[in-house]
């Protein structure tokens, strides 16, 4: 097993801003019975604010694409 050199805090600061600060959510994976077709989402009180793409070859692809996305939100959130 190869563990990360820095944590997820470093390497996501938009994910962990969004949790930690915002009181966001994400959500990982999809469901057939769902209609959300995206593996990752970021969600907050109003709903769903930014997803990802309907797959990605790696977890960490999937959180770099999120952590970009949560980036721009929270800038429009929060000037």
């Amino acid at each position: 097993m190869v563990l990360p050199t820095q944590s997820f805090e470093i390497c996501y600061p938009n994910i962990d801003r969004w949790i930690n600060e915002h009181d966001g959510y994400i959500e990982i994976g999809s469901s057939y019975d769902s209609p959300f077709t995206s593996f990752i989402r970021g969600i907050d009180q109003g709903g769903m604010v930014v997803h990802g793409k309907d797959s990605y070859d790696t977890f960490e692809a999937a959180f770099q694409d999120l952590d970009i996305a949560l980036a721009e939100a929270l800038i429009e959130i929060y000037g």
